[in-house]
C-alpha cells in the first residue's frame, strides 16, 4: 500500500454496514492488525461525514 512506502500504518478501517463486506474481508483486516470500526446504524449522513473529517485530517499538516 501506499501507506507503508511511506512509513506509516493504518490503524483503523472505518465502514459502513452494507453486505458487501463480509466477515472475511473483517478477519484479513484484523491479521493485518487494523481495527475495523463500524458506522452507526440508520444514520444516513454518517458517511458524508466522516468523509469530511478524513479530508479534513489530509490537508492539516502532521504535528
Amino acid at each position: 500500500m501506499d501507506l507503508e512506502d511511506l512509513g506509516c500504518r493504518a490503524r483503523v478501517m472505518i465502514r459502513d454496514r452494507d453486505g458487501k463486506f463480509s466477515a472475511l474481508v473483517d478477519a484479513v483486516l484484523k491479521d493485518a492488525g487494523i481495527e475495523v470500526v463500524l458506522s452507526s446504524i440508520q444514520t444516513p449522513r454518517m458517511n458524508s461525514i466522516t468523509e469530511r473529517w478524513i479530508q479534513t485530517c489530509r490537508r492539516e499538516p502532521p504535528r
